[in-house]
């Protein structure tokens, strides 16, 4: 499966071994032979599995992922470094980090300290609220998309379904993008999401940190879905401080959550062991609790 291993693409990254795989495709590390300096080549896989107009799609994707990328500038974003066109697939070149994902933490943790989690909630934020200040909505924060470097630094990556404000959307009418167990109940309900509904799914990575389990994952992606919109989580039993957070991020009503602004102050006291006062205001009441179907 390693045939591409040692490629030489555009005449300068040469491709290493591989170092993770999604959906869409597979993560190389790889050597920039002009600049002498490692990098991370991201090869969508999902190209060659489609039909020849979805592939135009693609690669017009690929280049909107760029595009947001290179739009934040945010020690908390992977940097975009190039985009090209290889055996008729879109390749990203990208920022290495030496590390791991949150989701594979969560894999071989189990779960993640709460006031550890509240740190990764605070830069995964941070990293949002510039990419929101740049016009530029995720859409699909997951544990899998935020990285835990070896430096202690945590970085979000995959912007590839982000959408650009302005920009005409690439996504087509009817099609359900990013992550079921982390879409917000708005767009499952086909609404236009918002920078809400990224606050949304850090809510639900941060619980799936904690917890070691996706707070809306049910048996087939319908169930999730209904889940999602209709149904409250269980209360988190190891989120400590960070449990009235991920309750005040994780209310249905997009209006009702708190702004970036709040929730990066309720993230920055959990981020130093402290319960913060405001998320208190969030969580629903016992009368609302018992009131729910």
């Amino acid at each position: 499966m390693n045939q591409s291993q040692g490629l030489l693409l555009a005449g300068r990254y040469r491709l290493g071994e591989s170092i993770g795989r999604g959906g869409m495709g597979r993560v190389w590390r790889a050597r920039d032979e002009v600049l002498h300096r490692s990098v991370a080549v991201k090869e969508l896989t999902a190209a060659q599995y489609v039909q020849e107009a979805d592939r135009a799609i693609l690669l017009a994707r690929t280049h909107a992922e760029a595009r947001a990328a290179a739009r934040i500038n945010h020690p908390a974003v992977v940097t975009v470094h190039d985009v090209l066109e290889y055996d008729e697939r879109p390749w990203l070149v990208m920022e290495l980090v030496e590390g791991c994902s949150l989701a594979d933490a969560v894999k071989e943790r189990g779960r993640v300290d709460a006031v550890e989690a509240a740190r990764i909630g605070l830069w995964t934020l941070k990293a949002l609220r510039a990419a929101h200040a740049a016009g530029v909505l995720h859409r699909d924060v997951k544990p899998g998309n935020v990285l835990l470097a070896k430096d202690r630094r945590i970085l979000l990556t995959d912007f590839g379904i982000a959408a650009i404000e302005g920009d005409s959307t690439i996504t087509r009418t009817g099609e359900v993008v990013g992550s079921v167990d982390y879409l917000a109940p708005e767009r499952v309900s086909g609404a236009d999401p918002g920078p809400a509904s990224d606050l949304w799914a850090l809510g639900a990575t941060l619980y799936t940190a904690v917890e070691g389990t996706s707070p809306f994952r049910r048996t087939s992606p319908i169930g999730t879905m209904q889940a999602v919109v209709t149904e409250e989580p269980a209360p988190p039993a190891h989120a400590g401080v960070l449990a009235p957070v991920i309750s005040a991020l994780l209310r249905k009503d997009p209006a009702a959550r708190p702004t970036a602004e709040e929730a990066e102050h309720m993230l920055a006291e959990a981020a130093e062991g402290r319960r913060p006062d405001t998320a208190q205001a969030y969580v629903p009441t016992q009368a609302h609790a018992t009131g729910r179907h």
